[in-house]
């Protein structure tokens, strides 16, 4: 079993950021490329992509709660892969998401535990670019 977690300064406001965050219109922006979503009904979405075990679309599960500023997800027909993200508010209208991936079938260490860490310190970074883009001034 492996825990993934990784977290990033964000230049919005939580509200700002977990609003973006959790758009599923807006997820492939800032997903690692070959990860792609869908909404697929109430509280639940479709993946697809390289990224994705098998082939075809996979169904799962998905929640944002803007009460808690968090969003959480797992595969319904993959069980041994679930996460969240989290954002809180920091100093002067700043925030900070974290981002939390469990692989129940993958080592926490290797080559393959390296490649999961690197996608979610750049999915982080796409956020901030995303977040950045629609924060930004003219």
């Amino acid at each position: 079993m492996a825990e993934f977690e990784a977290s990033r300064g964000m230049s919005a406001n939580s509200v700002i950021v977990f609003g973006i965050a959790s758009d599923v219109d807006l997820m492939d922006r800032w997903l690692p490329h070959g990860l792609s979503v869908h909404g697929s009904g109430p509280g639940t979405i479709e993946a697809d992509g390289p990224l994705v075990p098998g082939s075809g679309k996979h169904e799962g599960l998905f929640r944002a709660s803007e009460e808690q500023l968090r969003v959480e997800w797992g595969g319904r027909d993959h069980p041994d892969y679930a996460g969240w993200l989290q954002v809180a508010d920091t100093a002067a209208g700043a925030s900070e998401v974290t981002l939390h991936i469990s692989l129940l079938d993958e080592p926490d260490s290797g080559d393959r535990a390296n490649e999961v860490r690197e996608l979610l310190g750049r999915s982080l970074d796409r956020l901030a670019e995303e977040v950045g883009l629609r924060t930004d001034g003219p």
